[in-house]
């Protein structure tokens, strides 16, 4: 069933590049540089590095990239169970917290119980601990990337980088927006299946996608272009002065 869904999805990946693609006009005008379309896309895409290398090389990018398919599913299934859970049933974290609680005290008593009465011998119920050292390096592994978080945003905006600057602005206007229409863990949720997802299917589609972004880009800049030479070549420049103080 996985690799049925798979192939389907790949299908359907197929047929709306393939539609889009074809839908494009072909600009003859259009290079950014000599050399081939997917040569330019791919250093558009950080060079001849692979999506697993982009994506750290390491046992995170081969979940999201389903090297391994049970490890995959495994983990988008519990994504979605939570999710169902908490969105859909309508569950709140101390309800399923208590549950799962009760459902492990009644286990461990059921265990120690019958396991007297049945003349054998007498039960050991395992300890559950957790090492203290898994806290400190989920605590430190958090900090972490919340203070590089902060960094990012204080260098964007000390770095006088007006274009960066709008695309963060403009990606925080973006992000109230959706999240007036869904809460946070529906937007967390659209995001990990989207991490599942979107990485696998492009490198299935490496070369159709890069060629149909390359050709989007390209058309983008002639409209520029176009935008350019009509109405803002005509625009009189040095209109506006900054006067100059005695």
């Amino acid at each position: 069933m996985p690799e049925h869904s798979e192939n389907a999805a790949s299908n359907i990946m197929d047929n709306i590049v393939d539609a889009i693609a074809d839908n494009l006009p072909k600009q003859k005008s259009v290079r950014f540089e000599d050399g081939s379309i997917s040569d330019q896309a791919k250093r558009l895409f950080g060079g001849q590095k692979s999506v697993h290398h982009v994506l750290g090389a390491g046992k995170s990018a081969d979940v999201l990239l389903w090297r391994n398919k049970k490890i995959s599913s495994s983990v988008l299934a519990v994504a979605t169970a939570v999710w169902v859970f908490f969105e859909w049933l309508d569950y709140h974290f101390l309800t399923i917290a208590c549950f799962v609680l009760v459902l492990g005290m009644v286990v461990q008593f059921a265990w120690s119980t019958f396991a007297g009465m049945l003349n054998g011998p007498p039960s050991k119920v395992p300890r559950v601990e957790l090492p203290d050292e898994l806290f400190a390096n989920i605590g430190s592994a958090i900090g972490t990337q919340v203070n590089k978080f902060l960094s990012t945003l204080q260098d964007v905006s000390c770095g006088r980088d007006l274009k960066n600057f709008l695309l963060v602005i403009a990606g925080f206007f973006a992000a109230a927006i959706i999240g007036s229409w869904c809460n946070l863990l529906t937007v967390i949720y659209i995001g990990f299946v989207c991490a599942h997802t979107l990485p696998v299917l492009y490198e299935k589609n490496q070369e159709k996608l890069d060629e149909f972004l390359y050709n989007t880009l390209g058309l983008l800049q002639n409209q520029y272009q176009k935008l350019d030479k009509g109405v803002l070549g005509k625009v009189p420049k040095g209109i506006i002065k900054l006067k100059k103080s005695d």
